[in-house]
């Protein structure tokens, strides 16, 4: 049974935690830089309301890689640590009547969706090898996309410097490409010697 449950909003710069008991008693209402300091902190302040680390719920919201370091740290500390679908999250709080939104407020969101999801918790939680598997797949067709647009504005450069290129040769030929970077312009296609 966990002694602490543990809300954190994390950003690029800091994080902010919110830390409840199991009866939704407010014990932590703080924030960290991300650094080891700030990490050190935070862990000092959840060893004075729990002794046991083993005894403490942390979650955290998928932030792309900002939630990464924290997760690591707190895993290697012995914390049980989760990190939840930013969905799951917006939905529960879209049932509190407050509609103000802080880092400090949505730390103590993610304290009391866990709290009171407690039993269902570890089913709600993003393993991290998957959320790593659709970050990767994520900067994957990101990737994707970008040499798609760089391969076309090349090409729009090539017709407008060498119009003929394209009709004579595969402009994406070993030779072609070859022949480009010794002579990337007309200037220098005229000046080579035969």
């Amino acid at each position: 049974m966990f002694r602490l449950y543990v809300g954190i909003d994390v950003s690029q710069d800091s994080i902010s935690v919110a830390g409840l008991n199991p009866e939704g008693k407010e014990l932590i209402q703080e924030s960290y830089s991300v650094d080891t300091e700030g990490f050190d902190r935070f862990l000092k302040a959840m060893l004075e309301h729990c002794n046991n680390l083993e005894e403490v719920l942390a979650a955290m919201e998928s932030t792309g890689c900002y939630h990464l370091n924290l997760f690591s740290f707190l895993t290697m500390q012995g914390t049980d640590a989760i990190v939840i679908n930013p969905l799951l999250i917006t939905n529960f709080a879209k049932l509190s009547l407050r509609k103000t939104k802080t880092d400090k407020k949505d730390a103590m969101t993610i304290a009391q969706f866990i709290l009171q999801h407690r039993d269902a918790v570890s089913q709600l939680a993003v393993s991290q090898d998957l959320q790593d598997l659709r970050d990767l797949a994520r900067e994957r067709e990101s990737l994707s996309h970008l040499m798609a647009a760089t391969k076309t504005e090349i090409k729009r450069v090539l017709r407008t410097t060498f119009p003929e290129l394209e009709v004579s040769c595969d402009i994406s030929a070993k030779v072609t490409l070859q022949l480009l970077m010794e002579f990337s312009s007309a200037r220098l296609v005229k000046a080579a010697k035969a």
